[in-house]
């Protein structure tokens, strides 16, 4: 099986080197990922990432950088990498240290046996997690609550980076959002299939504060609700996924 990563990078210059170590780190552990290839896209990082990743991925095989020349948010990286995979398995990874790949062989192990099609890497199923911003956390659950009674599905976190798809899935998927809309974008439409098997497993979660780095904030909270909204209720099956696409055997 190849498993192809996709990290987005957005001025994450003291985190990436220390994230794609543990990536590496735990792809020698799993012994079951017979090649892999890492997809990163800088979306036009105004620190020093493009040249930190620069100095990393020189001479290294299993490696491709790709950069955006405008920054377009989390969902046009996302999309950019989709489009270079060639994995059986497509995981996604940020580049900051809040998720720990020591969590992949938890995550990619319903794909690997055959059970699921997307497994969705939850914060809230009683990993280890640091203790950080009450509403951030009830705004996570109002969201995935929401979601789920547009899509009927019971997950308790949309809003994971941690998330894993049978290539041939994702890569059929028509995606159009630029930021962090690309969560309930993606639920929404593998929603659309009633046949995907959709798992979550839990996964631990090492959340980082604004002074740290962090991103999202409020205005991107009312951008899920639209993207919730629209995904679900104006977008259909046909707007989802390429005429190409069947369902994995």
């Amino acid at each position: 099986m190849k498993l192809s990563i996709i990290i987005p990078v957005y001025n994450e210059e003291k985190t990436i080197a220390s994230i794609l170590n543990l990536v590496e780190d735990e792809l020698k552990n799993l012994t079951v990922i017979k090649s892999y290839e890492l997809i990163i896209v800088d979306d036009c990082s105004s620190d020093n990432s493009k040249a930190v990743l620069e100095k990393i991925v020189r001479n290294k095989q299993h490696y491709t950088l790709l950069s955006h020349d405008v920054n377009s948010g989390k969902g046009a990286a996302i999309r950019t990498a989709i489009s270079k995979t060639s994995g059986d398995v497509v995981l996604i990874q940020d580049a900051d240290l809040e998720y720990d790949p020591n969590d992949y062989n938890t995550l990619l192990k319903p794909l690997l046996d055959g059970k699921a099609d997307v497994v969705y890497g939850s914060r809230f199923k009683g990993e280890t997690t640091r203790v950080l911003y009450f509403w951030h956390y009830k705004g996570n659950q109002f969201l995935t609550f929401l979601s789920n009674m547009f899509t009927n599905l019971n997950l308790t976190d949309m809003e994971t980076c941690y998330k894993a798809f049978r290539g041939d899935i994702i890569r059929n998927m028509i995606l159009t959002s630029n930021r962090f809309g690309i969560e309930p974008e993606m639920t929404a439409k593998i929603a659309k299939i009633p046949e995907l098997r959709i798992y979550e497993v839990p996964i631990s979660y090492f959340g980082r504060t604004y002074s740290e780095g962090k991103k999202i904030n409020w205005k991107d909270g009312f951008s899920a609700i639209w993207s919730i909204i629209n995904f679900n209720l104006f977008t259909n099956k046909t707007d989802s996924f390429k005429k190409e696409f069947k369902l994995p055997d």
